[in-house]
C-alpha cells in the first residue's frame, strides 16, 4: 500500500500538468468567430496585407510577387454583411520579387521613351472598390465583385473571400477583422502583354488582409 500511494499521486501529477499547461498557454487574439466581428468602419493594416500574385514562367515552374503596404477601408455590418464595402489601394511602385533583376524590369522605363514592357518607372497605385458582396449559406465565404484599375484601365475582377478570424489586437487594442481572398485576372486585359504566352497572360491572385476597427 505504500507503494501504491506514492505511485498514484505520480499518475495523477502526469495527468494533472498537461491540463495546467493547456489553462496557462498563450491564447491566440483573433478567431474565426463571426460574433467577434464589431460594425463598424476599419481600416487596412498595411502591415499585414498584401496581394500576392503569380504567373507561370515558361511552362516550367510558377513564379509569385508580392503588393505590399496596402492601404484602404472596410464598412461593415454583421447584421448585414452583405451590405459590406472595401476600398484599397495597391502601391505598384512597392512590388517585391524573389529577383532584383526582375523587379527593375517590371520598374524599368520604356526603351527611348516608349511604353514599358510592364509598370515602368513610376507606376500608378492600383485601385479596388468593391460594387457587390454575396455571401454563402454559412456566412463565412463570399463572392466579392469590384472594379479593379491597374495601369490606367478598369475592370471588373471577382474575389472568392473566406473570413479568416476576428478579435482585439493586443498590441493597440483595435478590433480587427481578417480574410484571405483568390482571383484570377488576364494581363492583357490591363495593357500588360509582355512575354505572353512565355510568361502566362492569366495572373493568379491571392490576398492577405487585415482590418482594425477606427
Amino acid at each position: 500500500m505504500r507503494r501504491i500511494a506514492p505511485l498514484a499521486a505520480v499518475a495523477l501529477a502526469v495527468v494533472a500538468v498537461p491540463v495546467v499547461i493547456a489553462q496557462n498557454a498563450p491564447q491566440v487574439p483573433g478567431a474565426p468567430d463571426k460574433a467577434r466581428v464589431a460594425a463598424g468602419s476599419y481600416a487596412a493594416d498595411a502591415g499585414h496585407t498584401m496581394v500576392v500574385w503569380e504567373v507561370d514562367h515558361f511552362g516550367f515552374s510558377k513564379y509569385t510577387g508580392i503588393f505590399g503596404d496596402v492601404t484602404g477601408t472596410l464598412v461593415i455590418d454583421p447584421a448585414n454583411p452583405a451590405a459590406a464595402k472595401v476600398d484599397v489601394t495597391i502601391p505598384v511602385a512597392k512590388v517585391t520579387t524573389a529577383s532584383s533583376g526582375l523587379t527593375g524590369h517590371l520598374l524599368r522605363a520604356g526603351k527611348d521613351g516608349g511604353k514599358p514592357d510592364f509598370f515602368g518607372a513610376a507606376p500608378a497605385d492600383a485601385k479596388f472598390v468593391s460594387t457587390s458582396v454575396v455571401l454563402d449559406d454559412d456566412g463565412d465565404e463570399a463572392t466579392v465583385t469590384g472594379n479593379l484599375n491597374l495601369n490606367g484601365v478598369t475592370k471588373p475582377v471577382t474575389l472568392d473571400v473566406d473570413f479568416h478570424g476576428a478579435g482585439t489586437n493586443p498590441y493597440n487594442k483595435k478590433a480587427t477583422v481578417g480574410f484571405q481572398a483568390e482571383g484570377k485576372i488576364r494581363r492583357s486585359d490591363f495593357g500588360i502583354a509582355y512575354g505572353i504566352p512565355a510568361v502566362s497572360d492569366e495572373v493568379e491572385l491571392e490576398i492577405h488582409a487585415a482590418f482594425e476597427k477606427q
